[in-house]
């Protein structure tokens, strides 16, 4: 439909749900913002981390995990082939931090004073680390989406001066990423007498960072394939399943990893008692560390698009219900009260995700976040060719304008 030259967007289901998620979590936001806390939510002085503490930081950040680990893996290991997949990538993981932060801005009590850890320096607080970390990491997510941009406005100078500092940059965003991956763990281990046993333990923060490379890796597939059925992208099929079998090993490691802790710590009880606690505990075990590592061992089910979707968002789940029961399940017992988020509090969630879907498939249209077949085809039958530039994050096809 068009108005006077301009054209209306097609009116499908998903468009008018994403619609009515933004405008509800709008209202949501005024209520938070105007009557405080306590009206737009269910947190209290007994529980005040909730649904925005668990989800949109939480998750929110290691979901966003992929940006380091496919960065890492293409630009420090030399593995080229996956260059393909680093542009969606790191918007993806962008996106996410960028998110994080709004959803920051909502949970804080005064967020007008988020600037004060740039000031006041508390370097004995697990939180002012993350603070920094997060900020640092966000800046560097920038500068590695930075090419973009001036690949699309054709700011070449901008370009070779991003190329030149392109691998101490991913240097700097991968140990950054890895320092307050693991420490949004520590967070939780000032808080014995309130976690549950099930997962409270001394390496939490270790747990953490290796279940969000596993998601990172998950999120690739993920976000390559609703951008595949969204976009008519091509599916990077053997990429991706190679990815699969790197996330198996990792989910293998998670698993043992956790079952050991759990069995040195002596709670292994907790895994048979008829509680709420041990029913969730067995099911994000099951449901995103145990099934899709089975499915991501068979070549079969890492070759179909299907199966490699379904075990990527098993993952993902797994993921959530992981950091929703370490953040709120695992918590209201010691804290002696009970807490489920109100509406409002869910409506921003959902409004921040339904942002983030909007924002991606708007870059997807306006810039060139897909690498094109030529390029594909050049990574996919020369792996670990080092004969192409080691051209700085996302600045792959600035070759065809110089």
């Amino acid at each position: 439909m068009k108005f006077r030259g301009f054209s209306l967007p097609k009116i499908t289901f998903w468009r008018v749900m994403v619609a009515l998620f933004l405008i509800l979590g709008a209202y949501a936001l005024f209520v938070r913002y105007t009557q405080g806390l306590g009206p737009a939510s269910h947190m209290t002085d007994l529980f005040p981390w909730g649904l925005w503490i668990g989800f949109d930081i939480l998750c929110g950040v290691g979901l966003a995990a992929g940006g380091f680990t496919v960065c890492a893996v293409v630009y420090i290991f030399h593995i080229e082939r996956f260059r393909p997949i680093i542009r969606p990538t790191v918007l993806t993981a962008f996106l996410g931090y960028s998110l994080v932060i709004v959803a920051l801005m909502v949970d804080l009590g005064r967020p007008y004073r988020i600037w004060h850890a740039l000031v006041f320096w508390n370097p004995h607080s697990v939180m002012f680390e993350v603070a920094w970390c997060v900020m640092l990491y966000t800046t560097v997510l920038s500068l590695e989406f930075a090419p973009i941009i001036f690949e699309k406005f054709g700011m070449k100078r901008s370009m070779k001066i991003m190329h030149s500092i392109s691998i101490p940059v991913v240097i700097l965003g991968v140990i950054l990423s890895t320092l307050h991956q693991s420490s949004l763990g520590s967070l939780y281990l000032i808080m014995p007498s309130k976690l549950h046993p099930l997962w409270y333990t001394p390496i939490l923060p270790v747990l953490f960072f290796i279940s969000a490379v596993a998601v990172g890796l998950c999120m690739t597939i993920f976000e390559s394939y609703l951008s595949h059925r969204a976009f008519r992208q091509e599916l990077e099929s053997d990429l991706l399943a190679d990815i699969g079998k790197i996330a198996a090993v990792v989910l293998a490691v998670l698993l043992v990893v956790r079952l050991q802790d759990i069995y040195t710590r002596g709670a292994v009880h907790f895994l048979f008692e008829r509680t709420q606690e041990a029913a969730l505990y067995w099911l994000e075990l099951l449901l995103g560390i145990v099934a899709p590592m089975i499915l991501f061992f068979f070549k079969k089910i890492r070759q179909n698009r299907l199966g490699l979707f379904v075990g990527a968002l098993m993952v993902v789940l797994g993921f959530v219900m992981n950091r929703l029961n370490v953040s709120i399940t695992g918590m209201l017992r010691g804290s002696q009260t009970s807490y489920f988020p109100s509406f409002l509090e869910i409506m921003v969630t959902v409004m921040i995700v339904a942002l983030g879907f909007v924002i991606f498939s708007q870059a997807v249209r306006f810039f060139p976040i897909f690498a094109p077949s030529q390029e594909r085809s050049q990574a996919a039958f020369e792996p670990g060719s080092l004969k192409q530039p080691a051209l700085g994050p996302l600045t792959s096809h600035a070759r065809s304008r110089d």
